[in-house]
C-alpha cells in the first residue's frame, strides 16, 4: 500500500498527512448518520493507511461526530493522529447562530475536549467569523487556550483576507479552511496571497 506523504501545515510546526479525512458526512448533512461501528472501522482504516489528519466540528450532529471520533481515538489511537475541530456555529431554534465571544469560545473548547476525550486539540478552527465580535478578541481567547495547552494551533474557516491578517497579528494562524476548486477561484485574488504572506 502506498504511503500518504506528509506536509507541513503553516509555519508553526505542525505536520499532517497531505490527504485528510473529513468526518462530517459520518454523522450529518449527507443523509442519515452512518453506523457507528462502520465509521470507527473506516477511521482506523484511514489512519492505518497513513491518513492521519482528521477534521470534525462541534456542529456536525451537532456534537455526535466529535463523540464518534472520541470513541475511534481510544486505546492509543489518539497518538497517531492530528486532530482538527471547529467552533463558532450553534444550532438554536431551527437556525444557525454564529458566536465568537470569549465565554462561548472557552465553553465550546471545553465541550469539544470532553466529547473527543482528549487533553488537547491539535488544530482549533473558528468555523465562521462572528462579525459582532472583533477578531482580535476571539483570537485573544484562542491564544490563551494555546498557552493553557488546550489547543496547539489556531485556524480560521471562511475568513476574509483582512480578517486573516488581523487575526495573525494577535497569534499565528496555522491554517485557513475554505473552498478552492476548479469552480471557486476567487480566493486566489486576496486570500491565498494573504496566507502566503503570513506563513
Amino acid at each position: 500500500m502506498a504511503q500518504v506523504r506528509r506536509i507541513k501545515l503553516g509555519s508553526q510546526g505542525i505536520e499532517i498527512s497531505a490527504q485528510g479525512l473529513g468526518c462530517m458526512g459520518m454523522s450529518a448533512f449527507y443523509g442519515p448518520p452512518k453506523p457507528e461501528s462502520d465509521m470507527i472501522s473506516l477511521t482506523h482504516h484511514a489512519i492505518n493507511s497513513g491518513v492521519t489528519f482528521l477534521d470534525t466540528s462541534d456542529i456536525y450532529g451537532p456534537f455526535t461526530n466529535e463523540i464518534l471520533l472520541g470513541k475511534a481515538l481510544k486505546d492509543g489511537v489518539r497518538e497517531k493522529v492530528e486532530l482538527a475541530t471547529k467552533f463558532g456555529i450553534r444550532f438554536s431554534d431551527g437556525k444557525n447562530e454564529i458566536h465568537g465571544d470569549p465565554q462561548y469560545v472557552r465553553a465550546a473548547c471545553e465541550g469539544s475536549l470532553k466529547r473527543l476525550g482528549v487533553d488537547s486539540i491539535d488544530l482549533y478552527y473558528q468555523h465562521r467569523i462572528d462579525t459582532r465580535v472583533p477578531i482580535e478578541v476571539t483570537v485573544g481567547v484562542l491564544k490563551k487556550l494555546v498557552e493553557e495547552g488546550k489547543i496547539k494551533y489556531i485556524g480560521l474557516s471562511e475568513a476574509s483576507a483582512a480578517t486573516i491578517r488581523r487575526a495573525h497579528a494577535i497569534h499565528p494562524i496555522t491554517a485557513v479552511q475554505l473552498e478552492w476548486s476548479l469552480w471557486s477561484r476567487d480566493v486566489e485574488e486576496d486570500i491565498i496571497p494573504s496566507c502566503r504572506e503570513t506563513g
